[in-house]
């Protein structure tokens, strides 16, 4: 009995992507113009996946040139720039064989794909941890100083000792650990790419948070960040608890 084209179409919807090409030989024969269709989306959402697989492997460049250390951690921070807030660091040991897909620069990530990836990181990952400083403290020694203490924190709470760090930029003063800063590292490495999303999902909860706290301010979509609105909302109520005095000085 021929399938409907309904059916067909649920097969698609519910089929993996390395189950594009099954779907695509069983199918591709069918002349009915409804799933000839329904083949041709197919064959976009595998070509789709084969560069994801291309780009994601091309991101494992480091790895693959330090595969000789044991624990290579990822190190990349979130919310250096807002006016309120911590700022957060996240470092990551992602196993040697790691196939996660669409990891890259948390910013280039929407907000549901950088949730769906934190869930799958924290799954496969040998050890993720992320470090906090406070808007008090970035106020007592500089955002720079306060984000290389995020990020030794972070590294302090791993469960397994790393032996080699991918750095997002930076290098980590204090940290005897060798280290290697990688310009742009959250969009040509695996390991940095990772350790950016956790630390951005992880800050974005606590906004979220503060939100709850501080309503007036807006917190919950602007993360702390210096928009039109929550510039005005300074001026108006003043700063809250966990705005940064050394960022707002021109807003009062």
């Amino acid at each position: 009995m021929e399938q409907k084209i309904g059916e067909i179409r649920a097969m698609l919807q519910a089929a993996r992507d390395e189950e594009l090409p099954v779907f695509i030989s069983r199918w591709e024969k069918d002349t009915r113009p409804g799933v000839k269709a329904l083949v041709e989306k197919a064959e976009k959402r595998r070509a789709a996946w084969e560069r994801e697989l291309e780009r994601t492997e091309s991101m494992k460049a480091y790895e693959k040139k330090y595969s000789s250390f044991s624990f290579i951690c990822g190190i990349d921070e979130a919310g250096r720039g807002p006016l309120a807030g911590p700022v957060a660091a996240g470092a990551v040991i992602l196993p040697g064989d790691c196939d996660i897909l669409y990891l890259n620069d948390s910013k280039q990530l929407t907000e549901k794909k950088r949730e769906e990836l934190y869930d799958v990181i924290m799954e496969k990952a040998l050890a993720a941890a992320t470090g906090f400083v406070s808007p008090r403290r970035i106020d007592e020694i500089n955002i720079l100083q306060a984000t290389c203490e995020a990020m030794r924190m972070a590294i302090d709470a791993l469960k397994v000792k790393p032996d080699l760090l991918l750095n997002d930029a930076v290098t980590i003063p204090g940290v005897s650990i060798k280290q290697v800063p990688i310009i742009r590292g959250d969009a040509q490495s695996v390991s940095i790419a990772a350790a950016s999303i956790i630390a951005k999902v992880e800050r974005d909860r606590r906004m979220k948070e503060y939100d709850r706290l501080y309503p007036e301010y807006g917190f919950a979509s602007n993360k702390g960040y210096g928009t039109r609105t929550h510039i005005e909302a300074i001026r108006k109520f003043g700063p809250s608890p966990i705005h940064r005095r050394s960022f707002i000085g021109n807003f009062l």
